[in-house]
């Protein structure tokens, strides 16, 4: 993993962010916003914010391919190339829901990917200023200092569950098994804020039902690196393009593991 990539694309996270997220937010006309389908929204700060860093990320690696979220939903067969060879993937407004709402929180996530395996990721909290990054065997950093996960050290481990892309069926299973184990709070509905709130001590334990590889395979390598635990249900490691469902996310091993045999097992 080359180290002189990471001031370029942070560079361009936070033009980005000055340019056309936050000159957007709260001032978004309606026919700015539309959904792609039930409740999964995007705007045209989604689409310009993708356009702008698909072409910095070409410039600063131009062997490396792209996969964007918004070129994906125009474009499904773009994502079948996601695990295959060097790419960039681009999550250019995460929380579109609450950013098209005028509400926090929302962010700025891209990773760089070879072979399915997330080589580098970096986490933008626009409004904040907040930059989350971190490198495979690198560890992980906010705003350049080292973090290391740690648990909330409630009496019950936090819980942040989202079911919302669940079956009913499922829904009603992992909240059956949740009880009595887990202090539940709600879900923030964006990944950018998710991930940072795991290794922070906010939360404990996530579960995520879609794992599109914008919104994980920058989080799964924060939380991991920072000395937490992120993993398929089967506690097999995220790679990108793998399209199955179900992903855990805890604050340390330990949790994942207990959580495993509450929630899955």
């Amino acid at each position: 993993m080359r180290l002189d990539l990471h001031i370029p694309v942070v560079d361009l996270m936070r033009e980005v962010a000055r340019d056309i997220v936050m000159p957007r937010y709260q001032n978004l006309a309606r026919h700015e916003i539309s959904e792609k389908a039930a409740n999964d929204f995007v705007t045209i700060a989604d689409k310009e914010s993708e356009i702008r860093l698909a072409e910095g990320l070409s410039a600063i690696l131009p062997e490396a391919g792209v996969i964007g979220e918004e070129a994906c939903a125009a474009d499904p067969t773009i994502l079948d190339r996601a695990g295959e060879g060097l790419n960039w993937i681009i999550d250019p407004i995460d929380g579109t829901g609450n950013f098209a709402a005028g509400n926090p929180p929302f962010g700025i996530m891209i990773a760089l990917a070879d072979g399915g395996v997330t080589l580098a990721g970096w986490i933008l909290d626009p409004l904040t200023g907040r930059m989350c990054h971190a490198m495979l065997g690198g560890g992980s950093h906010i705003d350049g200092e080292q973090v290391q996960a740690r648990e909330s050290g409630g009496d019950l481990p936090i819980a942040a569950l989202a079911v919302y892309f669940m079956t009913p069926e499922e829904r009603a299973d992992i909240q059956q098994r949740s009880q009595d184990h887990f202090a539940l709070v709600d879900i923030p509905r964006c990944a950018a804020e998710q991930y940072p709130r795991l290794v922070l001590g906010q939360n404990d334990v996530s579960v995520f039902a879609r794992t599109l590889p914008w919104d994980h395979a920058a989080g799964t390598l924060f939380l991991n690196e920072a000395g937490g635990c992120c993993q398929r249900l089967d506690g097999s490691p995220y790679q990108v393009g793998d399209t199955r469902r179900g992903l855990l996310g805890a604050s340390s091993p330990r949790l994942w593991d207990r959580a495993a045999d509450i929630l899955f097992r």
